[in-house]
């Protein structure tokens, strides 16, 4: 059938109107236990935020482990080639970088895992919702959405971009987001494609969230609450949260089920149940309090059968110790997961 895309803000009132057949409405994602492969892709350079690179066997591992979906955090926007043609209003990616993500997520479906693509830290359109940055936005995914229109649906999903906030928030975001999912649906008419909420995708973002009228849009929301006791000690937060506060009081235990009740009410109200894009407590929290709170957090949330994806992988939140090739002590567990793999899966 004719599928029209109305927008209208910063680049105008228009209606776009795209040849698509008619298709079943998503609803849901299996993502099932997830995790971030955070810090790698996000930097300016690989790994540039004191991580390291990406292994080949990195994907062997998590799957082994019993994971079900990474979800692959990009920094795009500074990947731009350098001449005329990296500029408006082509903006084209680094061939060498496009190469190197596409070859990381091929790898990672070798192992039988789903993907999250993002866009993470194109810092520009948060504190400047501009109509270029919109533009540049929209020209990343035209070229993404292109290089991987011929991948199955069913284990590869978008994620237009990572955690709206400053400027870049509910009055704006549809203004913002739906030139970019336009693209997306040019090459890729039935993709699952994520979109979360202002305020960096808090749980309370879901309260007012608005979504495009495309039936494969699936909401995400960020849990880092109590935001005290997760960040304590975070060198990139302004006023960081001083070290020393533990999990698991009355009032911790009250609001967590106050939270998964939030889950329930958006679920039942727009028939789309969301998933948690990220959750998790900084390194430097006492690991016995880490694993309470990764456990809390995750039995919790079960009962509503969501996807859940701990951040990260092996840098800031770890999951794993790259040093020691084995999983940091209880987080398997934790996330419901098999204990005592090594790097081989034994």
């Amino acid at each position: 059938m004719m599928r029209k895309f109305l927008f209208a803000g910063a680049i105008g009132a228009a209606i776009f109107t795209l040849n698509m057949p008619a298709i079943a409405k998503t609803d849901s994602l299996p993502v099932g236990r997830c995790i971030n492969m955070g810090n790698h892709f996000e930097p300016p350079t690989e790994a540039g935020f004191g991580g390291r690179k990406i292994a080949d066997n990195d994907f062997e591992i998590i799957a082994k482990a019993g994971f079900n979906t990474i979800r692959l955090p990009v920094r795009w926007s500074t990947h731009m080639v350098d001449g005329p043609s990296g500029d408006a209003p082509e903006y084209k990616i680094d061939p060498k970088y496009m190469k190197r993500i596409k070859y990381v997520v091929d790898n990672a479906r070798q192992s039988n895992l789903n993907i999250i693509l993002n866009s993470h830290h194109f810092e520009e359109i948060h504190s400047d919702p501009s109509e270029k940055n919109i533009a540049k936005l929209a020209a990343m995914w035209k070229q993404i959405a292109i290089i991987f229109a011929d991948y199955p649906t069913e284990n590869l999903w978008f994620e237009i971009e990572n955690e709206p906030h400053d400027k870049f928030n509910d009055s704006n975001l549809l203004d913002v987001l739906t030139p970019a999912l336009y693209e997306i649906r040019k090459s890729n008419p039935d993709r699952p494609v994520i979109i979360g909420g202002e305020f960096w995708s808090g749980i309370k973002s879901l309260q007012t969230l608005k979504l495009p009228d495309d039936p494969h849009i699936i909401p995400t929301f960020h849990y880092y609450d109590p935001f005290d006791f997760t960040h304590q000690g975070a060198t990139w937060v302004d006023n960081p949260p001083p070290m020393g506060r533990e999990y698991g009081s009355k009032e911790d235990k009250a609001n967590l089920k106050a939270d998964v009740q939030k889950i329930k009410d958006y679920i039942a109200q727009t028939g789309k149940t969301p998933f948690m894009g990220e959750f998790g407590a900084n390194g430097p929290v006492p690991l016995e309090q880490r694993v309470k709170y990764q456990k809390a957090v995750r039995q919790a949330f079960d009962e509503v059968n969501i996807g859940m994806c701990a951040w990260a992988y092996t840098n800031t939140f770890p999951l794993y110790d790259s040093s020691t090739k084995k999983w940091v002590p209880g987080m398997l567990d934790a996330m419901g997961l098999k204990e005592g793999k090594d790097e081989e899966g034994k």
